[in-house]
């Protein structure tokens, strides 16, 4: 079965104070590269949530993001009054002492210097982060339920091309066939033609087979038929395989290259050409194969 690294999953955690949206976006990459948005408060939480993502989801260029909406109306900044009281009387010794006489107002000044504003702290607990986690699952499946789709209809895409390469290869042995035949033709119709000279049937049999021989593509077809084979065994595993299809894709375009060089004929290389053209629109689909 295959899967798509391309996925999606969202979801949402219900607290009493506030309401939280997970979304999880996942794009083809080579290893598993995670970036993310968590508030501070859940930070002590990130290895543990890289390390559950990284089993799950296994390989892509994962974007994950936590977004928090505050629902309760408690105020949670405060004024802190001390603040306030040591920077105004810091404020009035030093107009005494520049000689300047004090501001007049008061309010606006003090409110916009720092630490005026306190934040009431906020601790995690185990029973709100059990929730989040709940929801954080829901958002992975969301993904792997993405990624199955995507991967049917890569499926479907890879099997068809492998399919045409099979077609093309059988559309190899007329020509096949026919090029020997004129290549030891021609080759007897050259000696033929040179008058007065004489040379050794014998060794001309021999040199013939071996040059025939050379141009034998029997063992390519058979390796190359064996490579479609196996990529197709292994669309079939329980487990996607997408680095796997990708170096089978290698050894399949390395017995159509070497076809190709041993084709010395236009319609076996025509042939070969629209098998290279096949061949990599599947290694454009597996890139995207977790």
């Amino acid at each position: 079965m295959l899967y798509s690294m391309t996925g999606y999953g969202k979801s949402t955690a219900e607290l009493p104070n506030k309401k939280i949206s997970i979304e999880i976006r996942s794009l083809n990459s080579k290893q598993f590269d995670l970036f993310t948005r968590i508030p501070l408060i859940y930070k002590e939480k990130e290895m543990a949530l890289r390390n559950d993502l990284s089993r799950q989801l296994e390989r892509g260029k994962i974007d994950f993001s936590m977004n928090v909406e505050i629902i309760s109306k408690d105020v949670s900044s405060k004024i802190d009054h001390d603040v306030v009281s040591q920077y105004q009387k810091e404020i009035k010794n030093l107009a005494v002492e520049l000689g300047v006489p004090e501001p007049q107002d008061w309010f606006s000044i003090l409110m916009r210097l720092p630490d005026v504003m306190k934040q009431d702290t906020e601790e995690l607990s185990e029973t709100e982060w059990e929730i989040i986690q709940k929801a954080i699952d829901e958002a992975v499946q969301g993904v792997v339920n993405f990624r199955q789709q995507e991967g049917a209809m890569l499926d479907r895409v890879l099997r068809e091309k492998i399919r045409n390469i099979r077609n093309l290869l059988d559309a190899v042995d007329p020509f096949e066939a026919e090029r020997v035949e004129k290549v030891k033709s021609r080759l007897i119709d050259s000696l033929n033609s040179l008058e007065g000279v004489e040379y050794d049937k014998n060794r001309f049999e021999q040199e013939l087979i071996y040059y025939i021989e050379k141009l034998d593509v029997n063992e390519e077809k058979t390796r190359l038929a064996h490579h479609l084979d196996y990529f197709e065994e292994t669309m079939n595993d329980r487990q996607s395989q997408g680095k796997k299809l990708g170096f089978i894709a290698q050894e399949i375009g390395r017995e159509i290259n070497t076809l190709g060089s041993k084709s010395n004929q236009s319609e076996m290389q025509r042939i070969v050409v629209r098998m290279k053209d096949e061949l990599e629109q599947i290694k454009e689909q597996v890139l995207n194969v977790l």
